[in-house]
């Protein structure tokens, strides 16, 4: 179990941190607002913070239980590369070890990409899932952010000291020094080629994709994402009854750097998510 109880009535204001021992790793989370519990899960080299803007709205009618990934903010890196399997991994122990049955979860970016491998490998603990700005194929990048991912290394590091991104870390990580150590797995994890078809075409889970319009996931990227889910085969009709349990959101005048704080996803997240679970199609 968790090493401190957390105060599930906590608000936004007056939330408090605690870690989890999941797989040899000790998790930071923090538990916002009460209701339906919902895991956020934040971009690479990001913490939890990034979603200021974003998390007091999810807490206004649910329990947001933010967490930070392995080797991010407050949680510590170990002795072994990151994964997306293994990270899906931690987040599913954590839900469990919280004791909730199922959780809804919306994830961005790195976030977005540990969210939907949780709803692959562990689909009994996810209710809902949405996936902000992240892709289930490498190609599903602009070309040049594929590029930019491949050159992710220590060097980089050194010369993001002092950006936003590397205070953010330095701010709340136990060992700041780290800060080359994380870089380094990200790129390694980021610059991989991957194309997870087949397991998202299985997926039966709820899923809600979100982009901007100018995001760097390929408009195009996101339509197959949806389609791939069951998603635009057919006119809805006027019941709703051809619309399968997918959803599309593409936000105007939006990138994959302001859309974490846009106000626009916070207004179509929550329908989703307050909707009645569909029924499979």
């Amino acid at each position: 179990m968790t090493k401190n109880k957390v105060n599930a009535k906590a608000t936004n204001k007056d939330a408090k941190g605690s870690h989890a021992s999941v797989n040899g790793l000790e998790m930071y989370y923090e538990i916002h607002g009460t209701g339906k519990p919902l895991v956020l899960l934040h971009g690479g080299l990001g913490v939890i913070g990034m979603f200021a803007q974003l998390l007091p709205a999810l807490a206004e009618s649910r329990q947001v239980i933010a967490v930070e990934l392995e080797a991010h903010g407050r949680t510590a890196h170990l002795d072994r590369p990151m994964s997306f399997e293994q990270m899906a991994d931690d987040i599913a122990a954590l839900i469990k070890q919280l004791g909730l049955n199922q959780a809804d979860l919306f994830g961005y970016s790195l976030g977005g990409g540990v969210a939907l491998h949780t709803a692959i490998r562990h689909p009994d603990v996810v209710r809902k899932l949405v996936v902000v700005s992240a892709t289930y194929k490498s190609d599903g990048w602009y070309p040049e952010l594929r590029a930019g991912m491949r050159s992710i290394n220590a060097e980089a590091a050194k010369a993001w000291v002092g950006s936003p991104m590397h205070q953010a870390y330095v701010s709340v990580a136990p060992k700041p020094e780290d800060w080359p150590t994380l870089v380094t797995k990200m790129g390694q994890l980021v610059g991989q080629e991957y194309d997870w078809s087949e397991a998202v075409s299985a997926l039966k889970t709820p899923t809600m994709i979100v982009v901007g319009d100018a995001d760097g996931v390929r408009t195009a990227h996101a339509v197959e994402f949806f389609e791939l889910l069951g998603g635009g085969k057919r006119d809805g009709g006027w019941d709703g009854s051809g619309m399968s349990n997918a959803r599309l959101a593409i936000l105007p005048a939006t990138t994959h750097y302001n859309i974490f704080s846009s106000p626009a996803l916070a207004a179509v997240v929550i329908p989703f998510l307050d909707a009645p679970t569909p029924e499979a199609k």
